[in-house]
């Protein structure tokens, strides 16, 4: 299963939902839920898409690293799948506690974002007000297994929560840090910026994503990382995310991230979130702009009734805009950009 660990999920989808179990068995699980990693490491299969591995040795460091929230953004899926193979043949020694999720499976497998709601939007116990919702069963799976795995960490704790974009961006690679009340330390834009990141994102307020729930609940340095284009399974280039893979298995060795000679990626605040309060809600700028699309001072970009909101700094761009989304959900941010942490 460590081999193809995508294949071994798509193939347990049934599970998805399912409460975190220790053990398997011939129709509800695999045959092996648990087993030796080379150098003395071991893993344990948790359900549909969970996957703990320990190192031989304790360690100080725990990294959660999950993809497939939305169902549709493969790249970082194959990524992760890909990592789990290098890591049951030895290619990367393993010295950090490590839990790999694969979000939404059941979306995975209907190669659609999602089947009820967005499942990135319904962390932090949001999940509770819609309980007949398949998202909601499987936010609160994800829940209880980051909530699990956090219980034994130190306080080193990273959780890199990986996605890909419905539509272009200027800046093709960028990343989202929650809102947290202590400010973000000048090396963790610097690493971003070694993984290919070329623009950062500071939230303001509290959210429903995964990332937030991680950075909120469990004190850990959590980051949502945009990487390009939704892709179909098997037609992404993976070389592409060369940057990426090579910080996430030195990440995993513990060892120092190699010096990248690329600019520091670009640093952007939320300044206004177009939340679509009525089926009324549209954005006079179009919908079909790359995200962090600019607009000076002055250009009304959405309108709901008799909600308006126009650009009232000499420059704002525009992330995630979608018109689309239901009543109640966010229809796009707005940023502006900000002078870099020295």
């Amino acid at each position: 299963m460590l081999t193809d660990f995508l294949a071994f999920t798509l193939a347990h989808n049934g599970l998805a939902h399912n409460k975190l179990t220790d053990t398997g068995s011939a129709d509800t699980g695999p045959p092996q839920s648990h087993g030796e990693l080379p150098g003395g490491a071991t893993w344990r299969w948790l359900g549909a898409g969970v996957l703990e591995c320990l190192p031989a040795a304790p360690a100080a460091a725990s990294v959660v690293l999950s993809a497939g929230i939305h169902g549709d953004e493969t790249a970082p899926i194959e990524i992760l799948s890909a990592l789990v193979a290098a890591i049951a043949v030895g290619e990367v020694p393993l010295r950090v506690r490590l839990l790999i999720l694969l979000g939404n499976v059941a979306a995975m497998c209907a190669a659609r974002r999602y089947l009820d709601d967005d499942l990135n939007r319904l962390f932090g116990g949001r999940h509770r007000v819609l309980p007949e919702s398949r998202e909601a069963l499987r936010a609160m799976m994800l829940e209880q297994a980051v909530s699990e795995f956090f219980a034994g960490a130190g306080e080193s704790r990273l959780h890199l929560d990986l996605h890909t974009a419905i539509r272009p961006s200027v800046f093709e690679r960028f990343a989202l840090l929650p809102q947290r009340d202590a400010p973000y330390e000048p090396d963790i834009f610097a690493w971003l910026g070694a993984l290919g990141i070329e623009a950062v994102l500071l939230h303001r307020s509290a959210s429903g994503t995964f990332a937030h729930y991680s950075s909120s609940e469990h004190q850990a340095l959590a980051c949502t990382l945009e990487l390009g284009k939704v892709m179909p399974f098997g037609r992404n280039d993976l070389s592409r995310y060369a940057a990426l893979a090579d910080g996430l298995r030195r990440r995993l060795a513990a060892e120092p991230q190699a010096v990248a000679a690329v600019p520091p990626p670009r640093i952007f605040e939320v300044v206004a979130s177009l939340d679509k309060r009525s089926a009324e809600f549209v954005l006079p700028v179009g919908d079909g702009m790359p995200n962090f699309t600019a607009y000076p001072r002055g250009t009304l970009v959405a309108q709901d009734g008799d909600y308006r909101y126009q650009v009232t700094h000499d420059e704002e761009r525009i992330v995630f805009p979608n018109p689309r989304v239901k009543v109640g959900l966010r229809a796009g941010l707005m940023v502006v950009e900000r002078k870099a942490p020295e």
